[in-house]
């Protein structure tokens, strides 16, 4: 098994694959694995964990640790979530189960708007944040990356997901995370900030 094999513990495709392009030039060789991937490593599935810590950092850690637990890879995970200015910096940790089950982007970003509907647009201010743990056999370690911007009033472009296609950051006016390129959202995305700055200590228990 490569020694830059990195387990994430997700089975969200485009984070996996956002994740692996971020960290490729930082760390030469990794490759990230998710839960669908384990069956083909020869390594058992486990029951993922309940997110019901409190904050950003609790869940990725309570993931991370579980994904080690169960895979002896080097584990990572992430929690990540949309914080409203107007919303008391709600969905937060309940971002990706905002709607209601089953899990939707579209619900979610519809009740978003609903709630928000009478929202004028300066106030609208609100900020993606995400949390990176890693748990290894030498320990854990937290990252944290926030992207600050604010909410549109109807979803716009194809790219991205979650509440990508409602969110509009300063650095590129005009234009949703979802009409970003990958690269252009990779540069100043929450998950990049937390990763990049993750990336040299990733490298050293990989190499």
């Amino acid at each position: 098994m490569s020694e830059r094999l990195v387990f994430l513990a997700s089975r969200n495709a485009k984070k996996l694959e956002e994740m692996e392009r971020i960290l490729a030039p930082l760390v030469p060789g990794v490759r990230v694995v998710g839960l669908d991937d384990l069956a083909g490593l020869g390594i058992a599935g486990y029951d993922e964990p309940v997110e019901d810590e409190p904050t950003f950092a609790g869940n990725a850690l309570l993931k991370a640790r579980a994904g080690f637990a169960a895979t002896g890879l080097v584990s990572v995970a992430d929690d990540s979530g949309l914080c409203v200015d107007a919303l008391n910096g709600m969905p937060g940790v309940l971002s990706a189960r905002w709607g209601g089950p089953p899990r939707s982007d579209e619900r979610n970003n519809a009740l978003l708007l609903a709630q928000l509907a009478d929202v004028p647009d300066e106030r609208r201010g609100a900020h993606f944040a995400c949390a990176v743990a890693v748990v290894h056999g030498a320990g854990e370690l937290v990252v944290e990356g926030r992207m600050e911007g604010r909410i549109i009033r109807e979803t716009r472009g194809t790219g991205g997901f979650g509440y990508d296609v409602l969110f509009e950051a300063p650095e590129h006016p005009g234009r949703t995370s979802a009409e970003l390129s990958r690269e252009e959202k990779d540069a100043i995305s929450h998950r990049g900030r937390a990763l990049r700055e993750l990336a040299p200590q990733l490298a050293a228990l990989l190499a």
